[in-house]
């Protein structure tokens, strides 16, 4: 965006042309929002100018930068910062390092004692508020950092006795609570980082800017300036500290072109990032859990996760402080509008306030964020080397409504994915379970942003993974219960044009009073929220496709010889002819459809799926295939489709399964005939003069359930074709 001026006006009564402000829309294209310091810094311009110089500015984001609405134009803002600007003073007398202790920090002490001498207009507010300091300190005869109860009764009287002004960085830096002090992420633990004090840094650097007698800018400082604003060309950055806000220029190993570097920043970036910082203020709130301890309440501020941040693990989150998700808004706003946002920065999942970055993403999705912001930019503040912790960008997300997150709320019953998680996150978790924990919610966290259907496969095929692994675990089973049976609606959510997706959902379908589920994980039949640890039902391994098949059925057809009102064959979406046919011939992704048919057990199946536009004829399917197809067929259907009378049977012989494990196929074929015959279906004459394919194959397309349209089909075309011998019969 240019900056061009704008000019507006209004009639009044008399017709005149009545002129209006004019305003200036200022490209900061220094302020960006990355790094964490870029994105304050912008605030704290924001801050200065409404404060300072027009009340009326408003901001917004455009074009990865921060556009100001103001009646300065650009050289009068530029004149502003450099002869105009009043410094917040900002000043942490309960930290060792702040320039209120001489022993240890003489740099620290000497720039303090410069500030608390200048004379320049533009220090008196700092010069004041230093002396005014400085008198509580020796009133409490304090020589050294306060601790303990010494340090809660330092901030109380300075918080009873001290000016407005200093208060807004007390109320940043620090909450007082009824038990002991508590610190907000973004400014570390109290305005410092490790031993970096900011507010001893802030104080240097304006020392860099200004003279402290004349309150003139010094040096290079104009041309810094312009650099902070508009991202020009300047001179070489100052050796000074940065601390936690932008990692780029904090130094280390491999920030510079040998093996280290120092930290390296522009005075004015360091200055107006703090003056930002002074927007997010803490507030005390009371935990709705029952405890009595305050909570630390801080704008869009959530504990520190991994989720959806690529890199990041599970194990990182320990010694990471906190996530921090910075608003970002297209629309020009105001500063008190501005303090409104940041004041009730609060982000609610249903009724419960987000706690960490899942819970974020789902309740953007969910609008529990309805305040003009167009996106957050998501940072964490992560420990490095052990030593010092760092703002970093994650992610950005936008603001956009998506029924899809509306899924994940259903993870919530019985609190089954919160009590998964935190048993994951237990010291004793194994990584395994760490592991499927973190793939898990980075699918989850996907699937608040995205809407196709790939994105719910993939938590589908997390959610089998994860109940497979709590099935064989016996403290597991103890901790955490099965995975909660999901509407149906996660099914039509995950629908694709796939012939896999078709073949998973049959089989997942399976049921007749004995669900495919019970075979995948140690579920009680009797108690499907709960574990059987006996269970031997469960049969489901390692191997193949084709195996683990063959594994349930001998599970299906035992359980039909102990109860004859069972029917193993008896299911839900049931498959077209083009899926089975494409899954006899092997052109499907086996591993694909065992992950599918993990993820669709967990959910309540629909009687069918929609109908696909195909080409029946071209669907080619065994002769083999076609005879076989009715002995692994429910009761119910083959009565439907008038294959068999009300008082037939077509019960499938055991040794048929054993022959086509076996790949013995005319064998098992020879038997199905007999079958057949007896039954009055059409066979006679017809010979077959191969082996009719893979038997174990074959013997796992037959399991597939089918509609009835298929069956009519099939049985058309053995009709047609008795006395022939085909081996494959067009659908």
């Amino acid at each position: 965006m240019n900056n061009t001026q704008h000019v507006t006006g209004v009639a009044d009564s008399k017709g005149h042309w009545q002129k209006e402000d004019t305003r200036s829309e200022i490209s900061l294209t220094g302020c960006t929002p990355t790094p964490l310091a870029s994105y304050l810094k912008a605030l704290g311009i924001l801050r200065l100018v409404a404060e300072q110089a027009d009340p009326d500015v408003m901001g917004y984001w455009a074009d990865e930068h921060f556009v100001l609405v103001t009646a300065l134009n650009r050289d009068a803002l530029r004149h502003f910062f450099l002869h105009e600007y009043r410094p917040t003073p900002l000043l942490s007398p309960w930290n060792g390092g702040s320039g209120f202790y001489r022993e240890g920090n003489e740099t620290a002490w000497a720039t303090l004692s410069t500030v608390s001498a200048a004379t320049a207009a533009r220090w008196r507010s700092y010069r004041d508020a230093a002396r005014a300091v400085s008198s509580v300190i020796d009133a409490m005869g304090l020589a050294s950092k306060p601790e303990g109860e010494e340090k809660h009764r330092l901030l109380s009287r300075l918080r009873a006795s001290l000016a407005e002004e200093f208060l807004s960085w007390l109320d940043a830096a620090v909450l007082l609570t009824d038990a002991e002090p508590q610190y907000p992420p973004i400014l570390g633990t109290g305005g410092n980082d490790g031993r970096l004090d900011f507010t001893s840094n802030y104080m240097q650097r304006l020392l860099e800017m200004f003279d402290v007698e004349s309150g003139r800018p010094i040096g290079d400082t104009a041309i810094r300036l312009d650099t902070a604003l508009f991202d020009s060309i300047a001179p070489g950055l100052t050796g000074n500290a940065i601390g936690q806000f932008s990692p780029g220029a904090a130094g280390g190993p491999n920030s510079s072109t040998g093996f280290g570097g120092g930290s390296l920043v522009n005075p004015w970036d360091y200055v107006l990032m703090l003056e930002g910082a002074l927007l997010f203020a803490a507030a005390a709130t009371r935990k709705l859990e029952g405890q009595d301890r305050a909570a630390l309440s801080y704008p869009f501020t959530v504990r520190p996760s991994g989720i959806g941040a690529g890199a990041t693990a599970i194990g990182d989150e320990a010694p990471a402080r906190a996530e921090i998700w910075m608003p970002l808004w297209s629309r020009p706003a105001s500063l008190p509008e501005l303090r409104t946002l940041l004041s009730d920065g609060r982000v609610t999942l249903g009724r419960t306030r987000a706690r960490d970055g899942l819970d974020f993403v789902r309740a953007v999705a969910n609008l529990g964020v309805e305040r003009g912001i167009d996106a957050f930019q998501r940072y964490a503040f992560m420990m490095r080397s052990g030593k010092a912790y760092l703002a970093t960008p994650l992610n950005r997300i936008p603001v956009r409504r998506n029924p899809r997150a509306e899924l994940i709320d259903q993870l919530d019953r019985k609190d089954w994915l919160s009590r998964f998680r935190r048993t994951a996150r237990n010291k004793n978790a194994s990584a395994r379970l760490q592991g499927l924990a973190r793939r898990l919610e980075d699918a989850l966290f996907d699937l608040a942003r995205a809407t196709d259907p790939q994105t719910v496969q993939q938590v589908l095929a997390q959610l089998g993974r994860v109940q497979t692994c709590l099935a064989r675990s016996p403290g597991l089973r103890d901790e955490v219960k099965p995975v909660p049976l999901l509407w149906r609606d996660w099914v039509f959510a995950a629908l694709d044009e796939s012939d896999e997706f078709r073949i998973a959902a049959a089989l997942a379908g399976l049921d007749g009073g004995l669900p495919m589920r019970m075979h995948l994980a140690s579920i009680d039949p009797d108690k499907p929220w709960d574990w059987k640890a006996d269970s031997r039902l469960a049969v489901w391994g390692q191997g193949s496709l084709e195996n683990n098949l063959a594994h349930v059925l001998e599970r299906r057809l035992l359980a039909a010889e102990r109860n004859e009102r069972f029917d193993p064959w008896a299911g839900r979406c049931p498959a077209d002819l083009q899926a089975v046919a494409a899954f006899l011939d092997g052109t499907t992704d086996d591993r694909r459809i065992a992950e599918l048919l993990a993820g669709l057990a967990c959910c309540h199946l629909p009687d069918y799926l929609p109908r696909r536009d195909q080409d029946a004829n071209a669907a080619v399917l065994t002769a083999a295939y076609a005879l076989m197809k009715p002995l692994f067929t429910s009761k119910t259907q083959l009565h439907e489709s008038g294959l068999l009378r009300e008082d037939q049977h077509l019960p499938l012989p055991a040794a048929v399964l054993r022959l086509l494990r076996a790949n013995r196929t005319g064998e098992a074929l020879r038997l199905v005939r007999q079958r057949r015959q007896a039954a009055g279906l059409p066979d006679a004459g017809w010979r077959i003069s191969g082996s009719g394919g893979s038997g174990p194959r074959l013997l796992a397309a037959l399991m597939v359930p089918t509609t009835g349209h298929v069956l009519k089909v099939l049985e058309s075309k053995v009709g047609a074709q008795s006395g022939h011998q085909p081996e494959r019969l067009a659908g």
